[in-house]
């Protein structure tokens, strides 16, 4: 593999470090490196699996982006100097195009068998000539070149001091960058996503069925889900649950690993509730009661980030309060998580709030809460404890678990709870990156429910000669003015299934007499075969005007492939003849002894075995050339002839792809802006499909012909209202998004991609909405706050839907005046909703006035019903769970829409619709 280096990475991080070291005496942080000359990061032997990241370690892998194992780096204020292996020195050099800060030097020791360099004695006399050298004074490293280095140290004079710089390397990295930011929110993403949608159900079957697995099994099969084995029985991630993850679309599954074993926990546990992470599944069967504890960490691109819940069944209403207060603590302890508060201050903010709520859980708190986070898991530098006077700063990314341990109850037995996330620190409060279940309705089972009493009791039976029988036929009973229906209540449905299923094969006949008679009258008008589709035509095309175009390669009487002209030169008896590259359909090499064999395989009619022939001929009866063939012993000649006739082959088609592709996409006019008053405007609003780079909201706003989008960032999208067909709002009930969907006549660009469908959006929920640390939380742990919360999530998703619903209702409004033509404003049915597969995922489709939609999750689906010839329904037999539709469009030119796997359950429903 070869290995890339992001030089421009490098020198931006170098320039962190020497600015660090320039201002050390101005910072207690950086405090050691105030005095050292030098700094020295070495690098032995590859450290085994099982031992954590070192700092050196890290440190290299934040600089240079790779682990470089025996390799030493030796930075003066003046220039940077690498000591390593002549292949290492290779790739190292990539760092010298960026024009680093400040130069580099890289002294390359020989191979085993060359004669030896003076590389190891230069780099010794460097290190020697200053008085004192930083280093990470308690990492031990091993192999061959430490034992070189400490032999050819020991033989010089020279003395230096040595000062550890541990701290300053840790204060260094713990301000993650965006493209840092970035890896630590997937591997958030990754964390959440696993527990979240496979850990907690998976558990919850466990404990259901009350099977019997050991931790250690239950982590092994959690780690499986990222993909196990190798080679041919190798086995990728579990798309099923990652594809259930939020922004899990674009994810190098090769940069993603596990950073440790997850750790299962029950009661059953023979040593013990553990809440370090240092902890491990033990071999003994997983309990089916009391508290469970589950942690799990995750790594991207060597970023970490870690989550931890607590489960229990049957718990207490003891231990319901002390995870409220847990759950409490948590919010507290983020609010004191801002730029510039000490890391003691954290801590004991924390021991406050439990000394103040619960007083006798304070022995039970770890003596500390947390650590700093990156390319090292653990930064014991960055520790929450009542010590630590390091201050937190923006951007850093913290490891934040609460819990209790060894928490007596009442049967004189104990147990523990803890709360874990990956915190990013920011200037007014910690922000949680992980996001899995953790309120108290979801991670607390019961296996006793409601009892039988609690049920509606049947107000009377029905008497017996209320019932039709054999003896005596029920007629209809005539009480007061009303006439009692004489039939069963399933003699009633039945009637009603038969007569409505009558009235549908009724209507179906017209419907089908109709479609008829008008399609015999729409092709005897046309008077052709082909149905008013387009036929394709024979494509002519030249490669020369004559023999003076021909280039002087043909003048040999050689096979030259001419890729300015699209053109194959072949010799044949004597002559230079081309053929143009649409002509040839591709060339194949055989070896045969010492010759090599070319045959070029030309285009001709009857090679699809009965299939259509896509490409027409001018006169299919005429004679073709099938091949040509030619051999020589110029095998390497060969080799090159047929790249080079297959490449051209593939670009030609490639390009006339793309041009197939792109043939629809309309140029739009200029957007005419509104002037003289401020245009009506949807703020906060994101973008689908997406624009380039970061995710950032915009605004969209209306104007005289169109509507424009501009994001933060300044990219815009203009829409011109001439180009509108649909005008979709989807609230939010029951949605994760409140949606304005604009479906185009015509694709635009957007980018580098063409769009038929443009999507503005909001999220409903508000992630960082949560009043767990309100005051009343003190005094109550009912169900008052959940519904104070649902309340306040009602409104807030009431206030979302008001607020597009008029920004839509504006735009059709303006839309229809702009036109001329009436574009209403479609909201789909949810009532009429039902399951299938359209694309290559289970879906809701929804039914609107004009459509059949499907607008949640792109792909999107919008199926204009006016536009509809005939719905098909497969697969409708008895026994089958599912059965697919078929939807065949009036434009027969346009490939038939199939949307498989609907549920038979919904059979009825589709069909009441479609009529």
């Amino acid at each position: 593999m070869q290995v890339t280096l992001n030089a421009t990475l490098f020198a931006a991080r170098v320039q962190l470090l020497l600015n660090a070291w320039n201002g050390a005496n101005k910072s207690e942080e950086f405090g050691s490196l105030s005095e050292a000359d030098a700094l020295f990061l070495p690098a032995g032997d590859v450290a085994g699996e099982d031992e954590p990241m070192r700092k050196g370690t890290a440190f290299q892998t934040w600089l240079v982006g790779y682990e470089f194992p025996s390799t030493f780096f030796f930075f003066e204020k003046n220039k940077i100097t690498f000591l390593c292996s002549a292949s290492k020195a290779k790739i190292l050099s990539q760092l010298k195009a960026s024009n680093p800060p400040v130069p580099i030097e890289i002294l390359a020791q020989a191979k085993p068998k060359d004669p030896p360099t003076d590389a190891m004695a230069r780099f010794v006399a460097a290190y020697t000539a200053h008085k004192r050298v930083a280093t990470l004074t308690k990492e031990v490293h091993s192999g061959k070149l430490v034992e070189d280095w400490k032999s050819a140290l020991a033989a010089s004079d020279a003395k230096v001091d040595v000062v550890d710089m541990s701290g300053a390397i840790s204060a260094v990295m713990a301000v993650k960058d965006e493209e840092e930011l970035r890896s630590v929110r997937l591997a958030s993403n990754l964390a959440s996503t696993l527990l979240t949608h496979h850990i907690a159900p998976k558990l919850e079957t466990i404990l259901d069925k009350e099977a019997k697995i050991s931790h250690a099994a239950f982590a092994e099969q959690i780690e499986s889900r990222l993909g196990s084995g190798e080679g041919e029985n190798a086995k990728g991630p579990d798309m099923k649950v990652w594809s259930k993850g939020k922004g899990l679309f674009d994810v190098d599954w090769a940069s993603a690993e596990f950073t440790y074993s997850p750790i299962i926990q029950s009661q059953s546990t023979s040593t013990g509730f553990d809440l370090r992470s240092t902890a491990e599944s033990s071999q003994d069967n997983l309990a089916h009661k009391g508290f469970f504890l589950v942690a799990l960490g995750m790594r991207y691109k060597g970023y970490c980030a870690n989550i931890g819940r607590s489960f229990a069944v049957d718990p207490t209403k003891e231990q319901e309060s002390v995870y409220a207060l847990l759950l409490s603590l948590q919010t507290e302890v983020l609010s004191k998580m801002k730029d510039g508060t000490p890391a003691k201050d954290v801590y004991n903010h924390a021991l406050a709030v439990v000394q103040r709520e619960k007083p006798d859980l304070v022995k039970h708190l770890p003596k500390s809460i947390g650590f700093g986070m990156g390319l090292e898991f653990r930064d014991s530098n960055y520790v929450l404890n009542a010590k630590n006077e390091r201050p937190l700063k923006s951007g850093m990314i913290f490891n934040l678990s609460l819990g209790f341990q060894n928490v007596p109850d009442a049967n004189g037995k104990t147990y523990a709870l803890h709360i874990v996330d990956t915190v990013k620190v920011t200037s007014d409060k910690g922000v949680c990156l992980t996001d899995g279940t953790k309120s108290i309705k979801d991670v607390m089972f019961y296996l006793n429910g409601p009892s039988d009493d609690d049920e509606p009791k049947a107000s009377s039976k029905p008497k017996k000669s209320a019932l039709p029988t054999k003896a005596s036929p029920v007629k209809n009973k005539v009480v007061g003015n009303k006439v009692l229906r004489g039939k069963t209540r399933s003699a009633a449905q039945e009637d009603a299934i038969n007569s409505a299923a009558a009235k549908l094969a009724t209507h179906q006949r017209e419907l089908h007499e109709m479609r008829q008679r008008d399609g015999l009258a729409k092709y005897a008008e046309e008077g052709s075969g082909h149905g008013g589709k387009e036929v394709k035509g024979w494509k002519r095309f030249q490669s020369y005007k004559g023999e003076g175009g021909l280039p002087r390669e043909a003048e040999t009487l050689r096979i030259w492939v001419d890729r300015k002209n699209q053109t194959v030169i072949l010799p044949i008896n004597g002559f230079a003849v081309p053929f143009h590259i649409n002509t040839i359909k591709n060339a194949v090499k055989n070896d045969e002894g010492d010759y090599t064999q070319l045959r070029i395989i030309f285009q001709t009619p009857g090679q699809l075995a009965g299939k259509k022939e896509d490409t027409p001929f001018e006169d299919p009866e005429a004679t073709f050339i099938r091949s040509a063939s030619y051999r020589s012993t110029d095998g390497h000649r060969f080799d090159t002839l047929c790249s080079q006739i297959n490449d051209l082959k593939k670009e030609v088609n490639k390009r006339e792809q793309q041009k197939k592709e792109m043939a629809d996409v309309v140029e739009q006019d200029n957007l005419v802006e509104l002037k003289g008053r401020r245009p009506i405007k949807l703020p906060e609003a994101f973008v689908r499909p997406a624009l380039d780079g970061k995710r950032l909201p915009g605004e969209v706003e209306i104007h005289v012909n169109g509507l424009r989008y501009q994001s933060l960032s300044g990219q815009k999208i203009d829409l011109l209202f001439s180009n509108i067909k649909h005008i979709f709002f989807q609230p939010c009930d029951h949605e994760l998004l409140v949606i304005i969907h604009i479906h185009l006549k015509a694709p635009i660009m957007i980018g580098k991609k063409k769009a038929k469908d443009v999507q503005f959006y909001r999220e409903a929920s508000d992630v960082q909405f949560d009043e767990t640390g309100n005051r009343k939380r003190k005094y109550r742990y009912g169900d008052e706050d959940e519904i104070e919360l649902e309340q306040t999530e009602r409104r807030r998703r009431q206030a979302l839907n008001k607020e597009f619903k008029f920004f839509g209702e504006k735009l059709s409004e303006a839309a229809s005046t702009s036109t001329g033509d009436t574009v209403e404003l479609d909201i789909p049915f949810r009532d009429l909703a039902f399951e299938g597969v359209p694309f290559k995922m289970n879906v809701k489709l929804q039914p609107t006035t004009e459509c059949l939609v499907h607008l949640s999750d792109p792909p999107f689906l919008v199926i204009t019903l006016s536009e509809v010839e005939i719905v098909s329904l497969e697969r409708v037999q008895f026994g089958l769970k599912q059965f697919d539709m078929v939807i065949i469009f009036n434009d027969f030119s346009r490939s038939p829409q199939q949307i498989n796997s609907i549920p038979t359950s919904q059979l009825d429903d589709v069909k009441n619709w479609l009529e």
